[in-house]
């Protein structure tokens, strides 16, 4: 686990400006890969923090990035949820919902007031394997995969550059909480088009593993 700091408001409210999140970096080193609905720390793609200030470093933070409880100072990262993994077809039109594989989300942790994308409507796209496709939760605070589709990575965030996936609100206590997977991830269908890719029988005998961690997951406060 990695502790990280939330430094704006883009995924509110399911986190808040100053929170510390603890990041599980230790399953995409075993190979494992984002899924639909999990908030997650990835390091910038391609400059989505261009002319962002990079934060001034203290005695402690520089410790704990030392024994690898805190990113260094000098790391720029974002935290989104993944909407669509590769081999999905992500859409939204205005005065719409979110589709993913022609499956609308329900999405109730949309900051309050907020669209599903009104700002900035988007595809279809389809993501290629090995990326995602990533939004905040403030949809009209976030700089998130719909603002750089004009970019080199075409909005689509490599699975090599994320850290791993936010599973707690550590702090302040008073808001501690898990950051389950949404329900409305795991409608039927949803996962239609993944499930065709090649190698998807490769990774059947880990599945019983998922469902427990995300139990465990559910148990707490649902996101948002």
């Amino acid at each position: 686990m990695q502790a990280f700091s939330i430094p704006s408001d883009s995924m509110q409210n399911t986190l808040q400006r100053g929170d510390r999140v603890l990041v599980d970096k230790l399953t995409p080193w075993f190979g494992g890969e984002p899924d639909r609905g999990e908030v997650v720390v990835f390091h910038d793609p391609d400059n989505w923090l261009a002319g962002e200030p990079t934060p001034e470093s203290n005695v402690v933070q520089d410790f704990l990035s030392f024994i690898g409880l805190m990113p260094s100072s000098k790391e720029k990262d974002l935290i989104k949820r993944t909407i669509a993994v590769g081999g999905d077809t992500v859409e939204c039109a205005k005065g719409g919902p979110v589709k993913v594989n022609g499956k609308a989300l329900d999405e109730p942790y949309i900051f309050p007031g907020n669209s599903a994308c009104d700002d900035k409507p988007f595809g279809p796209f389809k993501v290629p394997e090995g990326k995602i496709w990533v939004m905040g939760d403030h949809r009209q605070n976030s700089w998130d995969s719909r603002y750089h589709t004009e970019d080199a990575t075409k909005g689509f965030v490599p699975v090599k550059d994320v850290v791993g996936r936010a599973v707690v609100v550590a702090w302040p206590i008073n808001r501690w909480a898990t950051l389950p997977v949404p329900d409305t991830f795991d409608q039927p269908g949803i996962g239609a088009a993944a499930a065709l890719a090649p190698g998807a029988l490769g990774v059947a005998g880990a599945l019983p593993l998922v469902l427990w961690r995300r139990r465990r997951l559910t148990g707490g406060r649902t996101a948002g």
